[in-house]
């Protein structure tokens, strides 16, 4: 299998990546499941990349639904050191507007049982999470929105919640009055595993909509956001192809070594299958 160097992942709205050449679709088998759908690997200027559907091929699965540890943990397996993943969100903010583009620093959790870890049943391990998103292929989204003319916003907070109903006016004015900037419903899982699977992380999250704590959220139709929607769209295929072109080859992150230290379990203590199911991730440590 061909080592892939950059992973994308799409989120509502973007289920393919145009502009791919040497196109091939690869299944790929994990410890934890069946990722949310054959990664589409190919060539985007000059880089080898694997795109994935976050919800599948025809938007099939809930955020809840989605299979996080199979997708992070595939892209993995194919060799990937950098993910950009592209979100649809709704903007806490009045100077977020729709049709622009967030590229959030951190995350709060409001989801609700969902696995974020691949650890655990004999392995523990504390990885560093202060600062969620790596520096570098943030770097390269911003000078890919600079360069697309695509206005953005660098740096905030997404706010991931369960779904997939959307935010009651109570619980966006809440979430405003804690100074979070954008609303989804998938990335911070995301954000946690690709760290713990060492692995370069960031979000290009395409606004689509004010939450429904803004005035005029009752007078926007559906029709309006798919048009918002289907425009963040154009955008952010602009921006990963250059994004994708502008990303450094070589590594100087401390992503790649985020497990250094984080493996607390006495390795003597470690069972064998635990070992074998984790090789991918724990092998040069443990």
């Amino acid at each position: 299998m061909a080592k892939v160097e950059i992973g994308i992942i799409g989120g509502s709205g973007l289920y393919s990546m145009p502009g791919l050449k040497r196109v091939r679709e690869m299944r790929v088998g994990t410890p934890f499941g069946r990722p949310s759908d054959a990664y589409v690997a190919g060539e985007l200027e000059g880089r080898s990349v694997a795109f994935l559907a976050r919800h599948g091929r025809g938007h099939v699965l809930t955020p809840s639904e989605i299979n996080f540890r199979a997708n992070i943990y595939g892209m993995k397996k194919l060799g990937v050191e950098r993910i950009i993943s592209i979100s649809a969100v709704g903007s806490l903010r009045e100077d977020f507007k729709p049709g622009e583009m967030a590229l959030p620093s951190q995350f709060f959790d409001r989801t609700r049982g969902r696995i974020s870890t691949f650890f655990g049943g004999g392995l523990v391990a504390h990885i560093s999470f202060a600062d969620p998103v790596c520096a570098t292929v943030v770097d390269a989204l911003a000078s890919a929105c600079e360069a697309s003319a695509v206005a953005h916003h660098r740096g905030g907070t997404y706010l991931c919640m369960e779904g997939p109903a959307f935010s009651t006016v109570a619980e966006s004015n809440v979430y405003r009055s804690w100074n979070m900037d954008v609303i989804g419903m998938t990335n911070l899982q995301e954000a946690k595993l690709a760290r713990e699977a060492e692995i370069c992380y960031a979000t290009l999250a395409m606004v689509t909509d004010y939450d429904c704590w803004h005035p005029g959220h009752d007078a926007v139709t559906i029709e309006q956001v798919i048009g918002i929607l289907n425009r963040n769209v154009e955008n952010a295929q602009k921006i990963i192809r250059a994004s994708v072109r502008a990303m450094p080859r070589e590594r100087t992150c401390k992503c790649g070594s985020a497990l250094a230290h984080a493996i607390l379990t006495d390795r003597k203590k470690i069972a064998p299958a635990v070992k074998k199911k984790l090789a991918l991730l724990v092998g040069k440590y443990v």
